[in-house]
């Protein structure tokens, strides 16, 4: 711990336009420093090493990057509300695959989206195969943020014959399609109620 804070002490020495430079005497002819000019330095190279540290990559980053090592591909909320209103979803040659639990799904999920809660692939793998197999394009979703569920899911799906290419993952799952107030649907598939609809 102690040398790599000295590590980082070093490059943020380094970094700083007002730095220490190692090679040059500060004290010549051996006079005692000053303390008060080193505690006023102190806080100008903690502010630079704070402000000089690269950005984190955005969770889209590490998801598309983690998806894409996998074959599948991310889809931010736009794309997915386009496709959502593609003609080829009534004709189900697009669908859209809810990976959340059957509680979530009943509360309001994407209208006429598949339930696959992919812990359970006994109980959902039945019904969703086939059509994933017709299907053109594949939207999977969860709650999105840091649930992971949708690319398990995709990733199952992938798994048991799905090819990679028509996997679609919505990161911002349905979260983001709610806080954007677009249709749901509540209950079963096609059940037909909805709230929100599209003007």
């Amino acid at each position: 711990m102690g040398v790599a804070g000295l590590a980082f002490a070093f490059v943020a020495n380094q970094l700083s336009p007002r730095g220490l430079n190692p090679s040059r005497n500060y004290h010549p002819g051996g006079e005692k420093p000053d303390p008060a000019p080193q505690t006023a330095k102190t806080p100008s190279v903690s502010l630079t090493t704070t402000n000089s540290r690269p950005p984190a990559a955005s969770p889209d980053a590490a998801l598309k990057e983690r998806l894409e090592k996998n074959g599948l591909h991310l889809l931010p909320r736009d794309e997915v509300e386009k496709l959502f209103h593609d003609p080829r979803r009534q004709q189900d040659l697009l669908m859209f695959i809810d990976a959340r639990d059957e509680d979530e799904y009943h509360q309001g999920h994407i209208p006429g989206a598949y339930e696959f809660y992919h812990y359970y692939p006994d109980k959902y793998l039945a019904e969703v195969l086939t059509p994933c197999q017709l299907a053109e394009q594949i939207i999977v979703y969860c709650a999105g943020g840091d649930c992971d569920d949708s690319e398990s899911a995709a990733l199952c799906l992938r798994d048991h014959g799905v090819p990679a290419a028509k996997l679609f993952v919505y990161g911002g799952g349905m979260t983001n399609w709610e806080a954007a107030r677009l249709p749901v649907e509540s209950g079963a598939r096609d059940s037909g109620s909805i709230r929100n609809p599209a003007p």
